[in-house]
């Protein structure tokens, strides 16, 4: 009875599994289509909002327009997993410890110990490696600190796909600060460019936070070499530095700068998707893999260990003829 119940749930795992990859398809465009709706609610339908607003209160609209992206992304990616929904309230705490690392961290080491904004720009290779090298590790630091910090041993971090849910609600965290600071320093914010910029900043870190949470999901369900946690946050900060380091060199063609930064976002955001779904049916597959199961009424038995009590069957009759 209990050898069947256990079948039934790796059978349900399996299969909830399997649905992931379209899942996580389906929220990320839904996400993106949202983000492109806002972007045109202030562009198109509501140009001059912020017109009769004073400096004061251009602040308060930037503030409110720098966590929509964030909360907007959030909430329909948090449908990736429908079926078995994460807590709220753990999902919300993931996104604002990721916040208040930002903070903490990001910008006394970044700022005031680093001094980015003396030398980052510069040069191309000071934007690329300062991108890569400070930026990037900084930021991809605090999603495997907020989600390590929240979830060490939280028993609903039970799928792989939770850690890309939990390090996206981390980057999202990271996002919603630096949209902050963009007002901050800029006493405001035009609504038109303002929520182009915060709509590129918020893409780029749920992109990027998505490829270094498939490793943490990774290695807290697999066996993983020392190497394979370091190894996703370089290849995520590597991404990081890439996207900014584009954004800023890229070229005319397509109009207005800010435009231009939306659609290189969208075209880097897709790429990214489209890898992370690539190694979530990767992923799933190998689930599968090692867990194939035949079928047999109500009983389940794995094929591999069928195949192998089938040989050893055959070869005492082999040997008596």
């Amino acid at each position: 009875m209990q050898a069947t119940a256990s079948n039934a749930a790796d059978a349900s795992a399996i299969e909830r599994s399997a649905r992931n990859r379209s899942s996580f398809w389906q929220s990320s465009i839904w996400a993106l289509v949202g983000l492109l709706v806002f972007v045109g609610i202030f562009n198109l339908l509501l140009p001059n909002m912020g017109a009769n607003l004073n400096d004061a209160g251009l602040i308060v609209l930037g503030f409110l327009m720098s966590l929509t992206p964030a909360l907007l992304w959030l909430v329909i990616f948090y449908r990736v997993d429908s079926r078995e929904p994460e807590p709220k309230r753990l999902v919300a705490t993931v996104f604002i410890v990721g916040m208040l690392l930002t903070v903490a961290l990001f910008y006394p080491i970044g700022v005031l110990l680093f001094q980015l904004d003396t030398w980052l720009y510069e040069s191309w290779w000071s934007l690329l490696l300062g991108g890569i090298l400070v930026v990037g590790a900084l930021s991809m630091g605090i999603v495997y600190l907020t989600v390590r910090f929240v979830l060490a041993g939280n028993p609903e971090f039970d799928e792989r796909i939770d850690g890309i849910l939990y390090a996206v609600a981390a980057g999202l965290g990271i996002a919603t600060i630096a949209n902050f600071m963009y007002v901050l320093q800029h006493g405001g914010v035009d609504l038109g460019i303002g929520s182009i910029r915060m709509v590129t900043t918020t893409l780029g870190f749920a992109s990027f936070s998505g490829v270094l949470g498939y490793f943490i999901g990774q290695a807290r369900f697999e066996r993983t070499p020392a190497y394979y946690l370091p190894l996703g946050v370089a290849i995520s900060a590597t991404l990081v530095g890439i996207y900014e380091f584009v954004l800023d060199q890229t070229g005319g063609g397509f109009g207005d700068s800010a435009w231009r930064d939306l659609l290189v976002a969208i075209f880097f955001t897709l790429v990214i998707l489209g890898f992370l779904a690539w190694l979530i049916q990767r992923s799933n597959e190998e689930t599968l893999r090692v867990s194939q199961l035949n079928a047999a009424g109500d009983a389940w038995e794995p094929l591999a260990a069928a195949t192998a009590q089938d040989e050893n069957s055959e070869q005492p009759a082999g040997g008596a003829a």
